[in-house]
């Protein structure tokens, strides 16, 4: 019997000491979160989940990789499905095939950092669930109708 306390108290501090420095990783001295650092090479964007690996980035169709990692605003891994149709603004990073391969759900800290990648209908200041496109009713005159930059 003696044994296996000897065991569990030598286990103990190592497990403490483990957790310590992911704590420190995640929040500051107040409790909240701190800015993660992310690649330099990750882009910023709008990613709405549709039918895991088939998602919406920036609005436009793309795809997870194989083995995707999306994680959520503490850090943890978060499965493609529990973020259906949800408008998220994230940081991402492409494998070698082109496909998303790392994601980052942003907080409001993290999002005022300057980032390539987001279209600029996409701005922080807009809400994502509205739709800012204009609608035609097939009865705009052609000289009336909007102008695109070319």
């Amino acid at each position: 019997m003696k044994r296996c306390l000897k065991h569990l108290f030598l286990a103990l501090p190592v497990a403490l000491l483990l957790g310590l420095p992911a704590a420190a990783q995640t929040s500051g001295s107040d409790g909240s979160l701190s800015v993660r650092q992310f690649p330099k090479a990750a882009l910023r964007g709008v990613l709405v989940v549709k039918a895991p690996p088939e998602v919406s980035l920036n609005g436009k169709p793309d795809r997870l990789s194989p083995g995707a990692r999306i994680r959520n605003l503490n850090n943890n891994f978060v499965v493609p499905g529990a973020l259906l149709d949800q408008e998220l603004l994230v940081n991402y990073t492409r494998d070698s095939m082109g496909q998303i391969y790392e994601v980052w759900m942003l907080s409001a800290e993290e999002a005022k950092e300057k980032r390539a990648g987001l279209p600029p209908r996409f701005s922080l200041g807009l809400d994502f669930g509205s739709s800012a496109a204009p609608q035609d009713d097939g009865k705009t005159p052609y000289d009336q109708l909007p102008r695109y930059k070319q």
